[in-house]
């Protein structure tokens, strides 16, 4: 039996067993098609069930019967998590006949299925697979731009295609172009391996095998053979060929790294590949190289080949052709030549031009692959002669070639490794498993099981030092019949072949597994067999009795308790063991599967299974980390035999406590060093009772089981002298029960003998390299304060090895740092000198112990330092302490940058190749945003290494200060454009969630629409109709908040109810006449309700998120009455009068353009939604046309599909045509995008060519489609389309009547199309020079000969018109509007005089006459708009434009009388004054749009009251009240214009009085002028404004252009339509501060800094926010400034772009208040704030701070509780009330200088200082922490940064400091003159001091940063006879001279202290 004890001494218990059935397999039954699933139908229950009948899950499983068993598979995986943190599930996808079920579930079973996915045939396999998307494929742009989108897929492969479902839900089906055996997931896709079932007959030979690998990178991609690159080959070169190779077969397939193992069925051998994409040359060569084999004798072998291997893409080979499928030969099932297939999928060739983002029906018919592989059966088998010699033989290369194009392949293998041959092979030796391992080192291994030879061979590999390939080594074999990785813990798990578990580390063996409980059917009551599990914690057994069999019989051994088994080297119960081989107990495990992290599989005999746990290899932290550094230090065979022993010792069945795991670690360690742990008295304490990681509760296992059962004296010793009692007198829980320490004797036999070590075991040689490591890790837990226990624990093992090792340095500063653990006599081992040479001292090893704070110390005060030495990966706090402070202290900017080398020192095992070098730079500095200053660059540098608020809080306070203090500095002046994380460490919410998300929840505010309170509840229900009712109310609200405009507003422009028609009746008037009369009115009214859409479509823009399941709602037009005073309805189709045919057609479009301008352009719209909204009823025809224009105004209708547009235009229907063709263009606007030109040329003569059928275009949707193209080519001054459209400004008249009507029109939008396209280019249009553009435009303007028309189209134009007799000279009247305008727009802003002075009015009463005085109007414009420069706002320079003629004899706007003469036309002359000064004032316009330019709106409404006093002046009728009109309403647009978005109240009632006007001259296009400048005053609700970009500037002159329709259906001059050009000028202006802590908008003063420019200098000014802003491009920066905001700075110098998303999200930005402040809403003059009652400058008064007024500081509920649990006074204080004082006033301080994250360092600080003050210092970490806070407030750098930064608010209190440190002062010189000088000095000279002094001393020499003895001799102090001799001495050792005033005294040998 010795053997089995020697076993089971390395047993390892598994954990956590649980029975497994798949989770698929119970959703199958319920699910729906689960008829289909013969999984049902079990047979009766077998004998094995127990007895009760109740068959479990079990049971269920077994009557499975074994066909069907065949038919189910499944597959586990790790959980994936999108995030990245850790998840611990595990995922499944199970399959069963064809359904596919894929669910997830944690590790106590509780599983949800994922989705599940049903097919029409079986499913043959399913996998996961992940593809990538390469990035210019994809139209979303990805955020982080990584360059690629990788799709997460699921593929189920079916006999004849595979599905692939992605988890964004889009899915693909692709078909296969031949019988697949195999799936395998890659890296870049999948690849199939063709199943060859021909591989028995060899290829006829004239034939060269086809390829029988294939990949597929993406679903929509080509399925493409795979290539193989091997060594020199027949062309003397690497030859690259297709993998053709039937013998191969694919067994593995790995994606990280990449590679493939293959086994060859002939030599039976593996080999490895690396799979990788194909470079171009490699596919070229394979090309050429199918190509070269048509030599003359193989001519037909090249011809099938080629055939095969070349897509027929052109996919029309007839279905007859023989080139059938491949596969059918083999399979009867289906038809010969598989007619489905081919019909399922016809090829479409240009594949590639289908982007992937395309809706995944194309998918299916999106795949080319079957006429690619319809390999042919021709050379497969002689059979089939008698069909092959149609166009397969020679002529198809001639028959062919034209169509064929050779596929590309994708991917490539290069080989990698083959095993070697042995000369006993069997023939199917086979790898049945493959996988690759690490080992505990990270070694990697490939391992594969043989299972006909029971092998498992592992060959190790490794990458190559560049990373390029991998290195493989030799093999080992291990006798396995199965295998899985343990991937969770690195290791391996083997079934030998007795059915035993073994563990292995890569191939070395850990031991065997024991497994607690696994079921025994045969047990009888007889032979109990004990369950393992420790009396205290039955962890291991399973919660729930295991197999429902053993029923009543489980209960009795659940209580059974066991000896512990790890405490004996031999076992207590020898047949025990016995019984644990699973042979005698009828079941034994067959197999493993399913290896998820450590959780694996157990097939079991008896057909069920059980899942296990390998249990970890440490759970505590501690343990861990020293596990990590002495791996990393010593050589990888011995690291691995030390891990191998520790794991074994860990996991013993019975495995130890939690808490004794250090202790355990501890006992191992040191054995293995060679310690007799059994006789060293505290290892010995340790390794049986201690437990002082974490619980005080002193749990002590008896020592040896004694028979007395009463306790002896002898027992309260050993308590008393054991380290646990130590440990709890120095614990601070004992000093704050006032705990009286207890003596204990002194113990018989510590003395007794000297313990030596024993120099043979493993780590013996090692023990310095593997005590410095552990030192580091000592210092690296030091700055984790969570880590308090684990360092105590630790420094109690360094204390002995620094002994044992005589470092006298070390333990010298193991004293300063843990007094209180030091004790001086104590146990040491002897290390021979003999011995000590065999030590292998590494190079890195210091004598001087390396201390992280002391290197802090030591930086801050200026002093040199030595780079600090590191462990990669293990102490990376260490890093990033040292590296951010040398950044932020030393100010090295460099010391962030890739190479941090000259602080850190980095440490690696001898042999460890340096790859550790490039690894951590990873944390290089990649920010491009600008970085000033140091505190900048450390925090940004500090959250690209993942540096998060978390990690600083477990920072000691000390160390933490320099970063919290370059965070402070930071949140007090940010960049806005930090990334989000940068932001979250700085504590600015509100920039962090302006990062993370621009907008307040779609559409509406977060609060949702507040309607206001004053409308009446009655009219709710058609409140809903009036299209205005999803406006932002809460902003609006504050914008205008004085007053109810915005109600108005709504008033005015509502046209969904009734009118009210009010007329008396006459006495003599009948009561027919009367109604008819009302009818008349209501006629009158009808034309102002139909002009109303036009501005409330201005008024709404942009306001509304569209429910995509909802249509949008349309408001209905109104046009009836209501007569009072009896409410009569009245109604225009009465037919008492008569009313114009089609009245309400252009109304309705209007109204249909304002409803779809609501749309928001950020909305979520598809084509489906927009077709969804087609109305059933004719009538709303027009509505839904207006709808799509404003879709492509708001730029939707780029997603409508071109199959819809088509079909909308064929219909025919004039405006849908219309509003189709003006939105397109407007929504590709500047793009020349091909298929929009020829969609709009269709609909233009002169774009077609000459021969071409004339078509019957209406002629609106001409005129639509020439500004379409205008807009479409805007500014790209296109050649061709700028002849064609100056040709057709003057476009005469045809023969026939076309091209009569309506000219005007045509030709004005002819210019403003012409004007467009060369926008703002003047004199420099490239390569028109020969067209003379201005000439012939000035030549349209002012009249003379038609030129003879060049160019195709003079044909058309030989004979002229019968209508219109015009001759051969230009109708100005037609053409000089638009030759105007288009001057205008080629000009625009280019200041060109020359071509200015031809548009200067006439001055002289001949020339007069021959301008319409309309013409003056644009003339003057025109001219305004090209000398833009010119333009002053001031009435001087508006009248300067009048010509002096005019000015001398014109009656002034204000004369009452007329002036007499005879030879001057006065009617001319008054009508061209008004209309030239109308031209100047809508060029103002123009020139300040959406500026809000005080002087502009000033002297523009001058002229508008003026234009009123002239309407009712008795003069009014010389000019003629038309005339008047028109300049009014130019007027009112241009002051509109100027007020944009801004409500101006004087503005609004000019509008409100032209509202009210009805009667009389106010026809329907003064109307519509004046409701769309109330349009523009509220423009979007308050949030748009206008821009003066040139292209703003076209659409606006096409918008309002100055000539208005005379009644609804009116175009004769201008198109309606292009009125709602103006959304292409509008842009989002309005800056919205949102409280980020409440989420709502709020007031906020802002500062805008505007550049210099020619006529103003750089100027600021505040605004109160919401605000709209001015133009950007005018700015220089915004300031969010305080006091009571945190301010935010967004500079507009380094661009724009952050400030444009922001206004185009809403313009919402996220303010913060500070501590103590109220929003202006609640205290508009600031008086109420709480910092305003309580004085703050420091005085009295600051401790009269009430804890109840912290709420209005902060919203901070830590901060609450705080103050309510410390800074409330209660009954009968006493002496808390000091303390209560100072919490209150620190708590005060912190938030009021708000930095309350401050507090903790406070409170810290003034405990420890008490603590010092009572004596009970027994670990001086927090006096470190102090003395570097202190030095940090010295150091030069911060004392730099104060100087020139003074106002900044002192990080702490300047009291509060300089006390505490005179407190330390204090106390420490009064313990140096109460007796602590003799301490002193004996600690100074060598020799023991008195233990009760030894904590006070030890903080004494570390707050006055002492030498050690050691330093002290060498620095030769001795002889010194005076202080100045010693202050040189000292120099070197950089003791501060205040330390040295107190050391003087003992050095000088003076007995008389001088402390000061």
């Amino acid at each position: 039996m010795s053997d089995h004890s020697d076993e089971t001494a390395t047993m390892i218990a598994a954990g956590d067993l649980q029975e497994f059935a798949p989770r698929g397999r119970e959703h199958c039954r319920r699910h729906p098609s689960a008829l289909t699933l013969q999984l049902r139908r079990l047979q009766p229950a077998s004998e094995l069930c127990s007895s009760d009948g109740a068959a479990g899950l079990v049971g269920s499983l077994r009557e499975v019967t074994i066909h069907e068993r065949q038919r189910e598979s499944w597959q586990l995986r790790k959980g994936a998590s999108d995030v990245g943190e850790e998840v611990d599930y595990d995922e499944e996808l199970y399959v069963a006949s064809n359904v596919v079920i894929w669910s997830k579930g944690s590790k106590n079973q509780a599983s949800t299925v994922y989705k599940a996915f049903t097919v029409d045939s079986p499913v043959l396999q399913a996998l996961w697979c992940d593809f990538t998307i390469p990035q210019e494929k994809s139209d979303k742009a990805d955020v982080s731009g990584s360059g690629e989108i990788i799709e997460k897929c699921i593929c189920i492969l079916q006999n004849s295609c595979i599905n692939v479902h992605s988890i964004e839900g889009k899915d693909y089906i692709a078909a296969l172009p031949f019988q697949v055996a195999n799936v395998w997931p890659t890296k870049y896709g999948l690849l199939f391996e063709r199943s060859s079932s021909s591989h028995e007959v060899p290829p006829s030979p004239p034939r060269e095998p086809l390829p029988t690998m294939f990949s597929m990178l993406h679903p929509l991609d080509e399925i493409t053979p795979l290539v193989c690159k091997s060594g020199a080959g027949v062309f003397g070169s690497a030859r690259v060929q297709y993998v053709a190779d039937y013998t191969m077969r694919i067994v593995f397939l790995n994606t990280e790294p990449s590679i493939v193992m293959t086994y060859d069925t002939v030599q039976s051998l593996h080999t490895v590949w690396a799979l990788r994409r194909v470079k171009p040359e490699e596919q070229n060569m394979v090309l050429k190289f199918s190509e070269q084999l048509g030599t003359p004798q193989h001519m037909a072998t090249s011809s099938s080949l080629t055939a095969h291997l070349r897509s027929f893409s052109k996919g029309d080979s007839p279905v007859g052709s023989p080139f059938q499928n491949y596969s059918s030969i083999h399979s009867q099932s289906r038809s010969v030549s598989s007619p489905s297939m081919q019909s399922r999928s016809p090829s479409i060739s240009n594949m590639a031009a289908l982007s992937r983002s395309h809706s995944p029906a194309l998918g299916v018919h999106s795949f080319s692959g079957v006429q690619r592989f319809n390999f042919s059966s021709s050379a497969q088998s002689p059979r089939r002669h008698s069909i092959t010699h149609s166009p397969n033989s020679t002529s198809s290369d001639s028959f062919l070639a034209p169509e064929t194009e050779p596929i590309v392949p994708e991917l490539c293998i290069d080989h990698l490794w083959t095993e070697t041959v042995t000369n006993m092979r069997e023939k199917n030796s086979q790898a049945s498993k493959v996988f690759i391992t690490t080992d505990l080192c990270g070694q990697k291994f490939l391992c594969f099981l043989v299972e006909s030879q029971l092998q498992l061979r592992c060959v190790k590999f490794q990458e190559s030092n560049d990373k390029s390939q991998l290195i493989f080594g030799s093999v080992t074999n291990i006798q396995a019949k199965d295998a899985a990785p343990v991937e969770g813990i690195d290791t391996l798990l083997v079934l030998d072949g007795s059915g035993n578990l073994v563990l292995y580390s890569g191939v070395v063996r850990v031991g065997k597994v024991f497994i607690p409980g696994l079921p025994a059917p045969s047990l009888t009551m007889s032979n109990q067999m004990p369950r393992p599990s420790t009396p205290l914690d039955s962890v291991s057994t399973p919660s729930k009795p295991l197999n429902k069999h053993l029923g009543p019989l489980e209960e009795g051994v659940l209580l059974s308790p066991v000896p512990e088994l790890r405490d004996s080297a031999k076992l207590h119960d020898s047949t025990y063991v016995d019984d644990c081989t699973f042979q005698q107990l009828g079941t034994f495990i067959h197999a493993l599967r399913d290896p998820v992290h450590n959780r694996v599989t157990l097939e079991l005999s008896n057909n069920t299974m059980v899942r296990i746990a390998i249990p970890e290899i440490a759970t505590s932290e501690l343990v861990k980390r020293c596990l990590q550094g002495v791996k990393a230090i010593l050589p990888k065979e011995i690291a691995v035999q030390m891990l191998v022993k520790w794991y074994n010792a860990y996991n013993a069945p019975g495995g130890p406590s939690y808490h004794s795991e250090w202790n355990l670690f501890v006992t191992c360690l040191m054995n293995m060093m060679g310690y007799n742990t059994e006789r060293l008295s505290w290892t010995r304490n340790v390794s049986k009772h201690l437990d002082f990681e974490g619980s005080l509760s002193p749990v002590i296992a008896p020592k040896k089981a004694r028979p007395s059962e009463t306790g002896s004296d002898e027992d309260w010793e050993y308590l008393l002298s054991s380290d646990y009692h130590k440990n709890f007198e120095s614990h601070p829980v004992a000093k704050a029960l006032r705990l009286d320490p207890l003596e204990a004797l002194a113990s018989k036999d510590d003395f007794s003998q000297i313990l030596s070590l024993d120099s043979s075991t493993l780590l013996f040689t090692h023990i310095p390299a593997i005590f410095f490591v552990l030192h580091l890790i000592y210092e690296e837990l030091k700055l984790n304060s969570l880590m308090g226990e684990g360092i105590r624990s630790l420094v109690v093992l360094l204390i002995q090895l620094a002994r044992d090792l005589k470092l006298d340095a070390y333990i010298d500063y193991y004293y300063r740092d843990y007094p209180a653990l030091v004790k001086t006599s104590r146990q040491t081992c002897v290390i021979d000198q003999v011995q000590t040479g065999f030590m292998h001292h590494p190079a890195f090893f210091s004598a001087e112990p390396p201390s992280i704070f002391q290197w802090l110390s030591s930086c801050l005060k200026g002093e040199g330092v030595q780079p600090y030495p590191y462990l990669p990966g293990i102490c990376e706090r260490s890093k990033l302490v040292v590296v951010s402070v040398a950044l932020y202290i030393l100010g090295d900017e460099s010391a962030v940058s890739n190479e941090a080398s000259h602080y850190l020192y980095k440490i690696t095992s001898g042999q460890r190749k340096q790859q550790m070098e490039q690894d951590d730079n990873s944390c290089c500095f990649r920010h491009s945003t600008s970085v000033s200053s140091l505190a900048e660059k450390l925090v940004i540098w500090m959250t690209d290494v993942g540096f998060t608020l978390r990690d600083l809080e477990s920072l000691p306070f000390g160390v933490a200060l320099p970063i919290r203090d370059a965070i402070y500095y930071c949140r007090e002046q940010p960049a806005s454009d930090w990334p989000e994380a940068v932001c979250l460490l700085i504590g600015r919410q509100d920039l962090s969630k302006q990062a993370c998300k621009g907008n307040l929840q779609k559409g509406k505010s977060s609060v949702g629409p507040v309607l206001s309170s004053d409308i009446p509840s009655g009219t709710e229900s058609e409140e809903d109709e009036d299209g205005m009712n999803d406006m932002n109310e809460e902003v609006m609200s504050l914008i205008w908040s004085e007053d109810l405009r915005v109600q108005e507003v709504r008033r005015l422009l509502q046209s969904a109810r009734p009118v009210r028609v009010n007329v008396v009746q006459m006495p003599e008037a009948s009561d027919h006449e009367y109604i008819e009369e009302k009818e008349n009115r209501l006629l009158q009214l009808c034309q102002r309700t139909m002009a109303l859409p036009v501005g409330r479509g201005m008024f709404t823009l942009f306001s509304y998120h569209p429910i995509p399941t909802e249509q949008l709602p349309i408001p209905k037009l109104n046009l009836t009455g209501r007569a009072p005073p009896r409410n009569t309805t009245v109604d225009l189709n009465s037919g008492n009068i008569d009313v114009p045919p089609n009245m309400a057609c252009w109304a309705s479009f209007h109204n249909g353009v304002a409803a779809g301008l609501k749309i928001a352009p950020a909305s979520q719209i598809d084509s489906a939604w927009i077709v969804y909204n087609k109305p059933k009823i004719a009538e709303l025809a027009n509505e839904y046309a207006g709808f799509l224009m404003a879709l492509g105004l708001n730029g939707h209708l780029t997603k409508l599909a071109t199959l819809n547009i088509h079909d909308y235009l064929t219909k025919g229907h004039e405006m849908t045509s219309i509003g189709l063709l003006l939105g397109v263009s407007a929504a590709k606007l500047g793009t020349m995008d091909m298929a929009i030109t020829r969609l709009l040329s269709i609909h233009i003569p002169a774009l077609l060519p000459p021969t071409s059928t004339e078509l019957d275009v209406p002629h609106n949707v001409q005129v639509a489609a020439v500004i379409g193209i205008g807009l479409v080519y805007q500014g790209t001054a296109h050649r061709h389309t700028a002849e064609v459209l100056l040709a057709e400004i003057g476009r005469p008249p045809g023969p026939e009547m076309e091209y009569c009507t309506d000219r005007e029109s045509y030709s004005l939008a002819s210019g403003l199309a012409l004007g467009m396209v060369c926008l703002g280019h003047g004199s420099n249009l490239i390569g028109m020079s020969d067209l003379n553009v201005p000439e012939q435009l000035y030549q349209y303007m002012v009249g003379g000969h038609r030129r003879f028309q060049a160019g195709m189209h003079r044909e058309k134009h030989k004979s002229p018109s019968y209508q219109i007799k015009e001759g051969d000279t230009i109708n100005v009247d037609v053409t000089c509007p638009g030759a105007t305008l288009a001057l205008a727009m080629i000009y625009l802003k280019t200041n060109n005089r020359s071509i200015a002075d031809w548009l200067q009015a006439p001055d002289t009463m001949y020339l007069l006459d021959f301008v319409k005085p309309e013409f003056l109007l644009l003339r003057t414009l025109a001219r305004c708009l090209i000398l833009w420069d010119d333009i002053l706002p001031n009435s001087k320079w508006v009248n300067s434009n009048v010509p002096q003629i005019i000015r001398e004899n014109s009656i002034s706007l204000q004369a009452t009388e007329l002036p007499s003469s005879e030879d001057l036309s006065l009617e001319t002359l008054a009508q061209a004054h008004v209309y030239i000064i109308a031209g100047a004032c809508l060029s103002l316009g123009f020139r300040f749009a959406g500026s809000e330019n005080l002087a502009a709106f000033k002297c523009l409404y001058k002229y508008a009251t003026d234009f009123l006093k002239c309407l009712s002046a008795p003069t009014a009728s010389i000019t003629g009240h038309y005339n008047l009109e028109t300049c009014l309403s130019v007027l009112l647009l241009a002051l509109a214009m100027v007020m944009a978005g801004s409500g101006n109240l004087k503005v609004l009632q000019l509008c409100r009085f032209m509202h009210k006007k009805t009667g009389g001259e106010m026809n329907y296009g003064f109307h519509l002028a004046h409701h769309m400048a109330l349009g523009l005053l509220f423009l979007g609700g308050g949030r748009y404004s206008l821009s003066t970009s040139n292209s703003s500037i076209a659409a606006l002159l096409c918008a309002l252009y100055p000539h208005f329709p005379v009644h609804s259906t009116d175009n004769r001059y201008h198109l309606q339509a292009l009125r709602h050009l103006y959304v292409l000028a509008a842009e989002p202006r309005l800056l919205t501060p949102v409280d980020v802590d409440s989420n709502t908008p709020c007031y906020a003063l802002i500062e805008v800094t505007y550049k210099g420019t020619q006529w103003y200098a750089e100027a600021t000014e505040e605004l109160m926010a919401p605000t709209l802003l001015p133009e950007l491009h005018l700015l220089k920066q915004i300031r969010v400034k305080g006091p009571r905001y945190w301010e935010l700075l967004i500079d507009l110098s380094k661009g724009t772009n952050h400030l444009k998303s922001i206004l185009s999200k809403g313009g919402v930005l996220y303010v913060k208040l500070r501590a103590g402040q109220l929003s202006y809403k609640e205290d508009p003059m600031g008086w109420r704030s709480l910092l305003a009652q309580t004085v703050t400058h420091r005085n009295s008064e600051a401790r009269a701070f009430k804890p109840e007024a912290i709420s209005a500081f902060t919203s901070d509920p830590a901060l609450f509780s705080f103050a309510d649990y410390f800074c409330k006074p209660t009954v009968n204080m006493g002496q808390k009330q000091e303390i209560l004082d100072l919490f209150s006033s620190i708590l005060y301080e912190c938030v009021t200088q708000e930095n309350p994250e401050m507090l903790p360092t406070y409170i810290a600080i003034d405990q420890a200082v008490r603590r010092l003050e009572r004596k009970e210092m027994s670990e001086t970490f927090e006096l470190w922490q102090i003395k570097l806070v202190l030095e940090f407030f010295s150091s030069r750098s911060h004392q730099e940064r104060m100087s020139g930064n003074p106002n900044r608010g002192l990080f702490m209190n300047s009291e509060f400091l300089p006390v505490m440190k005179c407190t330390i002062d204090n106390t420490l010189d009064q313990w140096l003159q109460a007796g602590g000088d003799v301490c002193l000095h004996s600690y100074l000279s060598g020799q023991p001091t008195e233990e009760s002094q030894l904590s006070m001393l030890a903080c004494f020499l570390i707050y006055h940063s002492v030498p050690t003895p050691g330093q002290l001799a060498a620095g030769g102090l001795e002889g010194s006879t005076n202080f100045s001799e010693l202050l040189l001495k000292f120099k070197q050792l950089n003791v501060p001279v205040r330390a040295l005033l107190r050391l003087a005294p003992l050095l000088l040998r003076n007995p008389q202290a001088m402390v000061l």
